[in-house]
C-alpha cells in the first residue's frame, strides 16, 4: 500500500469537513478574481463609455464600488475565518490520530527495539516527522485543490474574453510541469536524509542531556562541544545540499512563471496597438495572470512542503512497520489466579538470532510461595533471565511455565499483571510521588498508596518532602536519593499486590541505613508471594529458600545459603570475598 494511502486512513474520517473546508475556500478564492472584471467594466463601460455623463459614469461606479465593499467587507472575514480554522482543525485532529496510534505501538515494542534505537530518534519521529505531515492535510488535500481551482476558474474566465491570448497565456504550463516532476524527484529523497540527520541530532541531544551530570564529572564539556559539532555538522550539510537542490528547483520554476506574464504583456499591447483588443481587457487580462501565475507559485511551494510531507510520511510508516517480538497468540488467554509455581523447562536465550547464547539449557522449578535469589558475577545472565519471566523477550529455546502452562500461553499484558518488578535502576517519571506510587494501580484510593508507602518504608520521608506526597520528583527522580527512589518502586508494587515478585537488587550502592530499610521492605513483600531476588551482596539473601548461582549462563550451585557454605564451592568462595571486602 502506498504511504499516501495509508495516510488517508487517517484523513478518512475528517473527509466531510475536508470537502466542507474546500466549498469555503472556492468561494474564498473565488472572490477576488471579480477585481480584474471589475477593472475592465470601469474602463471600458464606465471610463471609456462617451454616451454617458460625468454624473451618470459617477453614479454607476459609486453602485458598483458599493457592491463590492459589501463583498470584500461583510461577506470575505467569515468565509476567510472558517476557512482557515477548519483547515488547522482538520490538520490538528489527523496528528493527534497519528500520535496516538505512534504511542500506543511504541508501547507494544519490545525491549530489544528499545535497545538498539535512541530515544531522541524516536521522539523525531512523532513529535517532528508526524508535525510535518499536517503540509499534506492543509496543503495537499485543501490548498493544492482551492489553487488548482482558481487557476481553472481565472483560465475560463479568459477563455470568454479572448481565446487566443488565454492560450499565450497557459503556454509555458508544459515546461512548468517538467520541471517540477524532474526537480521534485530527488527532492523528496534529500529531505528524507535530512530528517534523519535531524533525529540523529536529536538522538545524540538527549542522551548527552540524560547523561550531563556525567559529561560536569569528568569536566569532558570540550570533548562533548567537539561530538556534538560533528553532528550538527553532518545535518548542516544535509540541509545545505538540499537547499542548494531546492534553490535550483525555485530558479527554475520561477523563472517560467516569471516570463509567462512577459509574453502576456507584449502580446496584449501588441493586439491594443492594432485595435484587436480593448484597454480595460487588457487590465483584466494582466490582472487574471497575476491570479494565474500567483497560485502556480504556491503550487510550487506547495510542492516543496509536500516533498518533506512525504519523506517524513515515508519515516512515520516506517515507524509504524516495526515488527513486535513479543506478541500474543490467537487463542491466547487471560492470566487469572494465579498461584505463583514457575519453571523454567531447558531454557536458553541469546538476544540475537546469530550471537551466542546468553543462557544455557536453564532448568529451575520454583515452588509457589517460596523465594530464590540469583547471584554471581556481572555478565552471568542474572537479569536476562528474570527478564524471561514477564516477558520483556521470549526465550529463543525451551519454556517457561506459570502454573503449568507456558507463558506465552497467556496474553502479555495479563502476564505482566501479575508480576510485580523493581529493576535495578528503578525509573521514576516527574511526576509527583503519588502519582509514581499510583503506575502500581492507577485506580487506587489515596488510602491504599499510603499504606503501600507504610509497607515500603517510604511514608516518613515522603511526609517531609516540601508538599508530601505531591511533590515533583523531576525527571527520573532526580530530586530523590537512590534508596529514596528504591522505596517508591517497591511501594507501587505493594500497591499491585501481584502473585510473583522480581527484584533486581541494586542496594549495594546504598547507606547502610536506606539498605536496612528496603530490605525490611522487602522482606515484607516477599511474603506468601513467589519472589526473584538478583543479588549483588550476599549478604542480604541469606535468608532465602534457594540461591541459585549463575556463571556464564550456566546453573553451576543452587540450594540454601547454608547447604551451598557447606558444599564450599563457588558460592562459598564468592561469600567469603564479599565478606572480606566489606570488613
Amino acid at each position: 500500500m502506498s504511504t499516501i494511502r495509508r495516510y488517508m486512513h487517517f484523513v478518512k474520517p475528517y473527509r466531510w469537513q475536508i470537502i466542507g473546508t474546500v466549498l469555503i475556500g472556492i468561494i474564498k478564492f473565488g472572490i477576488p478574481l471579480l477585481i480584474p472584471l471589475l477593472l475592465k467594466y470601469i474602463v471600458d463601460d464606465i471610463i471609456n463609455q462617451n454616451g454617458l455623463s460625468s454624473a451618470a459614469k459617477t453614479k454607476e461606479l459609486i453602485t458598483i464600488m458599493a457592491v463590492m465593499l459589501v463583498v470584500f467587507v461583510i461577506l470575505r472575514p467569515p468565509i476567510e475565518y472558517y476557512r482557515q480554522y477548519y483547515a488547522q482543525w482538520v490538520g490538528s485532529k489527523v496528528l493527534y490520530d497519528i500520535r496516538d496510534r505512534l504511542f500506543d505501538h511504541l508501547q507494544k515494542l519490545s525491549l530489544r527495539y528499545y535497545s538498539n534505537t535512541r530515544a531522541g530518534e524516536i521522539i523525531s519521529r512523532i513529535i517532528n516527522d508526524v508535525e510535518q505531515t499536517k503540509t499534506f492535510v492543509i496543503t495537499g488535500l485543501m490548498n493544492v485543490w482551492l489553487d488548482t481551482l482558481t487557476i481553472l476558474i481565472a483560465i475560463a474566465i479568459m477563455f470568454t474574453m479572448d481565446i487566443t491570448l488565454t492560450i499565450v497565456s497557459i503556454i509555458l504550463f508544459p515546461i512548468y510541469a517538467f520541471s517540477v516532476k524532474y526537480f521534485y524527484s530527488r527532492l523528496r529523497h534529500l529531505t528524507r536524509v535530512r530528517s534523519q540527520a535531524l533525529a540523529e541530532v536529536q538522538g545524540h541531544l538527549h542522551e548527552r542531556v540524560q547523561g550531563i551530570s556525567v559529561i560536569k564529572s569528568f569536566a569532558i564539556e570540550d570533548h562533548e562541544q567537539e561530538q556534538f559539532n560533528k553532528q550538527n555538522l553532518n545535518f548542516l550539510e544535509k540541509a545545505l545540499e538540499h537547499t542548494s537542490w531546492n534553490a535550483k528547483t525555485f530558479a527554475v520554476v520561477n523563472t517560467v512563471t516569471d516570463v509567462a506574464p512577459l509574453l502576456v504583456i507584449g502580446y496584449a499591447a501588441l493586439q491594443v496597438i492594432q485595435g484587436d483588443l480593448t484597454v480595460g481587457t487588457m487590465i483584466a487580462f494582466v490582472g487574471y495572470i497575476d491570479r494565474l501565475y500567483n497560485p502556480l507559485r504556491r503550487l510550487v511551494n506547495s510542492s516543496t512542503t509536500l516533498t518533506q510531507s512525504f519523506a517524513s510520511m515515508d519515516r512515520v510508516f516506517e515507524f509504524i512497520d516495526e515488527k513486535y517480538d513479543i506478541v500474543d497468540s490467537p487463542d491466547a488467554m487471560e492470566c487469572r489466579g494465579v498461584k505463583g509455581e514457575v519453571i523454567l523447562d531447558h531454557v536458553s536465550f541469546a538476544y540475537e538470532d546469530e550471537e551466542t547464547f546468553v543462557l544455557n539449557d536453564i532448568n529451575l522449578h520454583v515452588q509457589s510461595g517460596q523465594s530464590v535469589a540469583l547471584v554471581g558475577m556481572s555478565g552471568g545472565g542474572k537479569s536476562t533471565l528474570i527478564s524471561l519471566i514477564p516477558r520483556f523477550y521470549d526465550v529463543t529455546e525451551g519454556r517457561i511455565l506459570i502454573d503449568d502452562r507456558d507463558i506465552r500461553d497467556y496474553k502479555v499484558r495479563s502476564l505482566r499483571d501479575k508480576i510485580g518488578i523493581v529493576l535495578q535502576d528503578a525509573v521514576l517519571f516527574s511526576e509527583s510521588v503519588k502519582e509514581n506510587i499510583l503506575m502500581g494501580k492507577p485506580d487506587a484510593t489515596e488510602e491504599e498508596v499510603i499504606q503501600a508507602a507504610k509497607a515500603a518504608n517510604a511514608h516518613d520521608f515522603i511526609l517531609n518532602l516540601p508538599e508530601g506526597y505531591n511533590t515533583k520528583v523531576g525527571e527520573r527522580g532526580v530530586k530523590l536519593s537512590g534508596g529514596q527512589k528504591q522505596r517508591i518502586a517497591i511501594a507501587r508494587v505493594f500497591l499491585k499486590n501481584p502473585p510473583i515478585f522480581i527484584f533486581d537488587e541494586a542496594t549495594s550502592a546504598l547507606d547502610l541505613e536506606s539498605e536496612h530499610l528496603i530490605q525490611e521492605a522487602l522482606e515484607e513483600l516477599a511474603k506468601d508471594r513467589t519472589t526473584f531476588i538478583v543479588a549483588h551482596r550476599l549478604s542480604t539473601i541469606t535468608h532465602v529458600d534457594r540461591i541459585v548461582l549463575l556463571e556464564h549462563g550456566n546453573i553451576v550451585e543452587t540450594g540454601t545459603h547454608e547447604e551451598l557454605m557447606e558444599k564450599k564451592g563457588n558460592y562459598y568462595q564468592l561469600f567469603n570475598v564479599q565478606q572480606l571486602d566489606t570488613d
